[in-house]
């Protein structure tokens, strides 16, 4: 008989655990109860059981098509249900997921701990000037879209308290100082430039305006920050006009 291509739900005896999966047989009918990474001790605690789901055609097309369905039965339940086991969905990998494998190669000096300092810069520059040139990654975003996507995680790492959000004032200070000190030995950054350019960079910050989004008020970047920092106004309520 020939192999199968399936959609399946593994749920455990005496537990409200599940699992969605697709599976392409090698030979009809193998034994295959899933493969699972991040959760692989719920198979091991608790008697596994298989639903097959629904069935596909054995080609190319099938394949496609049963990973579809797959991720329309994860995503309703996608690291918003607690009992869902599924650590990937359409792509994406969870936090935890992450986390774990991070740790593991950190651990073997494997992956992008195998690599030296000058390495990681030279593939991160590598690969920045890759996206740059295909317009791929943060390059394919407009200006509003970069923006946006940065208010909304400058947003979510204060609610959460990470990020920057995590370290004392005196410790942005000193991260801050230290960075300084870095760009200005390296020649980076603002150091980069001559005197006309951070001239002209200066009189072109001025010029532009911002609108406070909870009183109106308008001024520069710099003006609107103190304004709304005095007033204890979230920074992020802000929009630039002109």
């Amino acid at each position: 008989m020939q192999p199968r291509i399936y959609t399946y739900k593994i749920t455990f005896i005496d537990t409200p655990y599940y699992y969605y999966g697709v599976h392409k047989e090698k030979r009809f009918n193998e034994y295959y109860m899933g493969s699972p990474k991040t959760h692989k001790w719920c198979w091991e605690l608790y008697e596994p059981e298989k639903q097959i789901l629904e069935f596909f055609e054995f080609n190319d097309e099938g394949w496609l098509e049963a990973n579809l369905v797959e991720y329309s039965l994860i995503k309703p339940f996608y690291q918003t249900d607690k009992w869902c086991l599924n650590e990937s969905c359409g792509g994406k990998i969870s936090l935890e997921a992450l986390s774990k494998s991070g740790l593991k190669n950190r651990k073997n000096r494997t992956g992008i701990f195998s690599q030296t300092p000058e390495q990681w810069s030279a593939n991160g520059k590598k690969s920045a000037k890759l996206h740059k040139e295909n317009g791929t990654a943060l390059f394919g975003l407009t200006k509003e879209q970069r923006q946006e996507t940065g208010r909304k995680m400058g947003l979510k790492n204060k609610e959460n308290g990470t990020g920057i959000f995590a370290q004392t004032p005196e410790e942005r200070s000193e991260l801050g100082r230290r960075n300084g000190l870095k760009t200005k030995e390296n020649g980076t950054g603002i150091f980069s430039l001559t005197a006309e350019q951070k001239s002209e960079l200066g009189k072109k910050s001025a010029s532009q305006k911002w609108i406070c989004l909870e009183t109106g008020h308008i001024s520069n970047a710099g003006g609107l920050c103190c304004y709304q920092k005095k007033r204890g106004i979230d920074t992020s309520k802000r929009k630039r006009i002109s």
